[in-house]
């Protein structure tokens, strides 16, 4: 038997937004006796539920979800939080003989997890984030290329979170470091959602239109009453930097809902350009779901029986 087949064995479903991997990774739960962990960015923050489009308890249906919920908004949740939190949900699924399904967009939560990547433990410069926050994607990349040149080439030139960070490792450090080379602790099978683009961006619209109607001003509304700043929620990205906008006066509904929409099929294709590159992902459209459980049964080396 190798290494990698001692290893505990673990499902990774991934795909860019509105994809379809909540409903799928509930699926496959159900199908293998398993438990989700969601890693995505922003629902890990206590009442960011509709705008972050949040998984229903109905929607749930019956299969336990991990680190939905689990920070205070104004404070910042970092991948290395994501990671130590996400590997102790690991242990007490496998303690319990059930799988681990990992689901999410955010690739930093899953990479952290999947390669067991070490991250540089440097505290947020909170003087250095407001003044690079003025800055644009282009002009940050101009910087980051010039303090720390190899990780530049390796980085979404057009993700500011991300360039900040890098930024901000960089001249503390003098050069985001290099990844140790760790073994690895799962035996991970990636699932990647493959979809149609034209079908996608109808997606995302009809998710912009169907929030909105249930009620996501009016949530972001109520976060703010309740402390949380317009520039926490600039900060937040996405949805939450227009919502924070449309709030403050800024732009009108229709702005809002047209900039999100556009937000949106931009990260999606960043999402994409990324989950291209890694030739591991198994890529399966959602109507091969009889595929998608055959090849996770080979993973898992147990025999699978065709679902009618």
């Amino acid at each position: 038997m190798s290494d990698k087949n001692k290893l505990p064995k673990i499902i990774t479903v991934i795909g860019p937004t509105s994809s379809g991997k909540s409903d799928l990774a509930v699926d496959i739960a159900l199908q293998f006796n398993g438990e989700v962990i969601s890693a995505d960015s922003r629902q890990v923050y206590r009442g960011l539920d509709i705008a972050t489009g949040k998984i229903t308890r109905e929607e749930m249906r019956g299969i336990p979800h991990h680190l939905l919920d689990v920070a205070d908004p104004e404070v910042r949740y970092t991948v290395s939080h994501f990671k130590r939190d996400a590997e102790k949900a690991i242990d007490d699924i496998l303690s319990r003989g059930k799988l681990p399904v990992i689901c999410g967009g955010t690739m930093q939560y899953v990479n952290a997890v999947v390669q067991n990547m070490i991250t540089p433990e440097i505290p947020p410069n909170e003087t250095l984030r407001r003044e690079l926050s003025q800055r644009t994607p282009d002009e940050l990349f101009e910087e980051l290329k010039k303090l720390d040149p190899k990780r530049a080439k390796s980085i979404d030139p057009q993700n500011p979170r991300r360039l900040v960070r890098a930024i901000e490792i960089a001249r503390t450090l003098g050069a985001v470091p290099d990844l140790p080379d760790v073994p690895k602790k799962y035996d991970v099978l990636l699932i990647g959602i493959s979809t149609d683009k034209d079908v996608l961006r109808e997606r995302m619209t009809k998710r912009t239109e169907k929030r909105i109607k249930d009620g996501m001003i009016e949530e972001a509304r109520k976060l703010h009453e309740n402390g949380l700043s317009y520039e926490r929620m600039n900060e937040l990205g996405l949805e939450y930097k227009y919502l924070a906008q449309y709030l403050e006066g800024k732009i009108t509904e229709e702005k809002m809902t047209e900039e999100i929409n556009f937000k949106d099929r931009q990260y999606a294709r960043r999402q994409m350009t990324w989950l291209k590159r890694d030739k591991k992902i198994h890529w399966f459209p959602l109507t091969e779901k009889q595929r998608i459980f055959e090849t996770i049964g080979k993973h898992l080396e147990m025999s699978f029986r065709a679902v009618s």
